[in-house]
């Protein structure tokens, strides 16, 4: 493992021709061979185009280190670079995460354009196998994979994506590596409800985001860690102590939020019979249940394990895909983050739902794993279900105390929606109605967003999850 301070960040002058230096921000391991160094914006008149040196105990440069890091190694340019890949051992192909082929968001496109193409070598690799594109969405791209390189899976084999302009096949820069999957399960063994998330410092709310929907039946989660930098692995460490199947993957690249739920259904494809994609700020309350509604869950309260319950009962039809309503919850009167968690502080919200989550079977997904907005393209013979909102619906602690809701202004990790501080789509639900681009609070910032008073949740967790010998809940600690 390497040190933050054995590498140091270095950035040309545009005008003189000099150079400057600043320290690594923090170190992650990627993979078994691989590793992330991030570094800090550049300063005026510095090029945002980075390069890393080593220094050794007497500040010295070193020209080499371990045959991989080389003087003066320049970054690739983020905008224009196959970036992530999967094998999906299910089809024999491999799947390729790509930035710089500017495909239309929400569609396929033709897949007559683009190739695959492997390769070995770290620095320069030679592509020398190829193999035409089966399906392209955004930023996904599926292969065939050649069989003849299985052998070398265990190492990793380097892939790009190739694609004709002008007629001349151009190959995309990459760090792209395929590695051999892990381990398959049997039907058996697969777990019936899993949950998936992107998230960027969020430390501080998946602690009771993971207990509650455990107590509703998650027995797996996917946390894909878009660069947070503020201890996420120690929580994730004490939830995997208590007994919480919890999973940290590092997921470095900026903006790509539907790559990376791409990259995350295939990987649950071979773990999880369903799968729920949602954000660490919403929660699924199951309202009480009348006999009109028992094709969906049992009459009265829900029990613990309602949510797996309930999609186990859709495993063996031609459902695909259950769609569950969104209510957007504001700060309720509060300016700061209440001490009993979202679900028992926010209590006031909009009265009309916006959007939806999806809960998906891994299997019944297209083969060009195209989403949008937490829903899936399904393959033919597949539908979806909308759930009525007296059978369920999701709590969205969307606009929280103004403290923790600013941080949003910072940047978002989905790829085809503009950060808040940018002048585009200022009349989009993706933002905050009346806010523009500036992160300022509003004066009556803790009276917006309140249409409606709802204390079903709130309610609801106080009767199941308190510890009566301490008068306590299980994530109140994480508040202190």
């Amino acid at each position: 493992m390497f040190l933050n301070n054995e590498f140091e960040c270095i950035y040309n002058h545009v005008k003189n021709g000099g150079f400057g230096k600043k320290k690594v921000v923090s170190f992650d391991e990627y993979d078994e061979f691989r590793s992330v160094l991030r570094c800090p914006l550049p300063s005026l008149n510095y090029s945002n185009v980075v390069k890393l040196q080593r220094v050794d105990k007497n500040r010295v440069l070193a020209e080499k280190s371990n045959g991989f890091l080389r003087r003066n190694q320049t970054v690739k340019s983020w905008e224009n670079i196959a970036y992530e890949a999967a094998l999906d051992g299910d089809t024999d192909t491999a799947v390729v995460f790509v930035k710089g082929l500017n495909l239309r968001p929400g569609r396929e496109s033709d897949p007559s354009r683009f190739s695959c193409h492997f390769g070995f070598g770290h620095k320069n690799p030679i592509f020398t196998l190829s193999t035409k594109a089966l399906a392209v969405a955004q930023e996904v791209v599926r292969c065939p994979f050649p069989e003849s390189i299985e052998q070398n899976l265990e190492k990793g084999i380097r892939v790009t994506v190739g694609f004709n302009r002008a007629h001349k096949p151009v190959l995309l820069p990459s760090v792209a590596k395929i590695f051999r999957p892990g381990p398959t399960f049997s039907s058996a063994e697969k777990h019936d409800l899993c949950v998936c998330t992107m998230v960027w410092n969020q430390a501080s709310a998946i602690r009771e985001w993971i207990k509650y929907h455990s107590w509703l039946g998650v027995e797996k989660w996917f946390i894909y860690d878009n660069n947070s930098e503020d201890g996420i692995e120690g929580i994730v460490q004490e939830l995997n102590q208590e007994n919480h199947n919890v999973t940290r993957f590092l997921w470095p690249w900026i903006k790509t939020q539907e790559a990376g739920f791409s990259h995350c259904a295939l990987k649950a494809k071979s773990q999880c019979n369903w799968i729920s994609f949602m954000d660490v700020d919403e929660y699924f309350y199951f309202p009480y249940s009348t006999p009109k509604h028992q094709q969906f869950r049992s009459l009265g309260h829900a029990p613990q394990n309602s949510l797996r319950d309930l999609v186990a009962n859709f495993s063996r039809t031609n459902i695909g895909e259950i769609r569950t309503s969104c209510h957007s919850f504001g700060p309720s009167g509060l300016d700061a983050p209440p001490p009993q968690g979202v679900t028992v502080g926010y209590t006031c919200r909009l009265q009309s739902p916006e959007r939806h989550k999806s809960i998906v079977r891994p299997d019944a997904l297209d083969s060009t794993l195209l989403n949008v907005v937490h829903h899936f393209r399904l393959r033919e013979g597949f539908e979806y279900l909308n759930l009525p909102q007296s059978a369920a619906v999701i709590n969205h602690y969307k606009y929280q105390v103004w403290g923790v809701f600013r941080a949003k202004f910072y940047r978002r990790v989905a790829t085809y929606v503009a950060d808040w501080r940018e002048n585009q789509n200022e009349g989009s639900r993706d933002r905050a109605p009346g806010l523009g681009t500036k992160a300022i609070e509003p004066s009556d910032w803790s009276k917006k967003f309140c249409e409606v008073w709802d204390t079903g949740l709130r309610d609801f967790v106080l009767a199941n999850f308190v510890d009566f010998s301490t008068n306590s809940l299980p994530w109140e600690k994480r508040y202190d």
